[in-house]
């Protein structure tokens, strides 16, 4: 069951949520929408879920024009942020509870409930209330309640936003290799980067109404089509480009005013080397300020002249060698780094 949005727009009086979006997600794909609050995924979900409708373009669901079936008609399993569960209900009374408005054999609806019991990893706690489970328990009641009646697209909106780190995490890796077996067409929101390029097979970048971008997680991140994806996916330094007698260009540091002609340059913490002498006679010179471990990288932040930071990270083994403490002068260079302009990148 694939999902084609074709030239969506949604007005909120004064606010303009979707600007034209166009969108097409392949049958059994799991896409993530991805962007910053206000940016119109949540509006997309629910125009596609048929909880909202467009003022202009059109949604199809398969070969059918959306804006011409009922919700229910949809086939859609809809799983929210805050479970939205019967508090009144067992888990498997809520699991079943989509199966019996819609009067399923009693025979059926017990088959369909253990067999998702299994599949949540949850069959010991079938007679439990809500509030007997944890956050992530109940968010996988939520994902089976929403499975129960075999619906043909799943919509899923910021399911994980509620819970511990740790439990996202785990349910992220859940959620994927549940995907990869039931191979249901997928469409998840999320603001968090590493939420949508761990469980999606592909990302869409919204901001201000409009898609940005799309692509696999490994095309977005190394291929970022624009200034806004490239600042949007993480930390970045940005540096202006100055132009030498028209012909060469050189990097003036974080801070410093564009030249005429110049260009903003955009370069990763992990795209930066560090030196404690000046080997390249174009490093940027600065004091270390703060110096921190994660994992295996360390994250250094140098103080440049005129105040602005540096962001620098460095595998822990490489920082090890070069014996730097905080207060001492450092020189950076880029390794690698990206200009955009128009509808280019270098």
């Amino acid at each position: 069951m694939y999902i084609d949005i074709q030239n969506v727009t949604k007005r909120f009086e004064s606010t303009q949520a979707l600007d034209n979006v166009s969108l097409k997600i392949p049958d059994g794909e799991l896409v993530a929408l991805l962007g910053p609050s206000g940016c119109g995924k949540t509006t997309l979900l629910r125009i596609i879920a048929g909880l909202e409708t467009p003022d202009t373009g059109e949604v199809r669901i398969g070969d059918g024009n959306a804006q011409n079936m009922e919700v229910r008609e949809r086939r859609i399993g809809f799983v929210f942020q805050h479970y939205a569960l019967f508090k009144h209900m067992t888990v498997r009374e809520n699991i079943g509870f989509a199966l019996r408005v819609q009067k399923r054999p009693k025979e059926e609806v017990n088959a369909r409930v253990d067999e998702l019991l299994t599949l949540i990893q949850l069959k010991g706690m079938a007679s439990r209330y809500p509030s007997q489970l944890s956050g992530g328990q109940k968010q996988r009641v939520a994902l089976a309640r929403a499975l129960a009646a075999r619906p043909e697209v799943l919509l899923l909106d910021e399911p994980f936003g509620a819970l511990d780190a740790q439990v996202r995490q785990d349910l992220r890796r859940w959620l994927r290799n549940l995907h990869n077996e039931m191979r249901i067409t997928s469409v998840f929101v999320t603001h968090d980067q590493d939420e949508a390029f761990e469980v999606a097979d592909r990302v869409a970048i919204l901001n201000k109404g409009k898609v940005e971008q799309v692509g696999s997680p490994e095309e977005i991140f190394h291929h970022p089509a624009n200034a806004f994806v490239m600042q949007f996916l993480g930390n970045v330094n940005i540096f202006h480009s100055r132009l030498d007698a028209g012909t060469s260009a050189k990097l003036e540091p974080p801070g410093t005013p564009k030249s005429p002609g110049g260009q903003e340059v955009f370069v990763r913490p992990h795209d930066l080397s560090l030196k404690k002498h000046r080997e390249d006679p174009n490093a940027i010179e600065g004091r270390v300020t703060h110096i921190r471990t994660t994992g295996l990288s360390v994250r250094v932040s140098l103080a440049l002249e005129g105040g602005s930071q540096l962001q620098i990270e460095l595998p822990a083994e490489e920082f090890q060698k070069l014996s730097l403490e905080k207060g001492e002068v450092a020189f950076a260079t880029p390794r690698e780094v990206k200009v955009f302009g128009g509808n280019y990148s270098i």
